[in-house]
């Protein structure tokens, strides 16, 4: 498996609520170092409103919520991106929508 940092919009993040494969720009860390880590997820974040972090086969595969390990969301334009669990996934279309 492969942890992969996409970038996804309030209408991808619907349908993956609905349980719509999607796919979007993704962004993968370019060794396991926590540092190398964040700077993919803040890459993905400069390019959709919401990142998932997700665990695939490959870099090109379309996910599910079941591929999301975690979403992350810049909810005060500061910058900081907040942590929500896939079970959160209505809270998170809220903050976007």
């Amino acid at each position: 498996m492969v942890r992969i940092y996409v970038a996804l919009d309030a209408e991808q993040l619907q349908q993956l609520a609905e349980g719509i494969r999607v796919t979007g720009p993704a962004f993968r860390a370019e060794t396991e170092d926590e540092e190398d880590e964040h700077a993919a997820l803040e890459e993905a974040a400069s390019h959709g409103s919401v990142v998932a972090a997700a665990d695939v086969g490959g870099s090109d595969d379309a996910l599910t919520l079941d591929d999301v390990a975690a979403f992350h969301v810049d909810v005060d334009g500061s910058g900081d991106l907040a942590w929500y669990a896939t079970q959160e996934i209505d809270v998170v279309l809220q903050l976007v929508s």
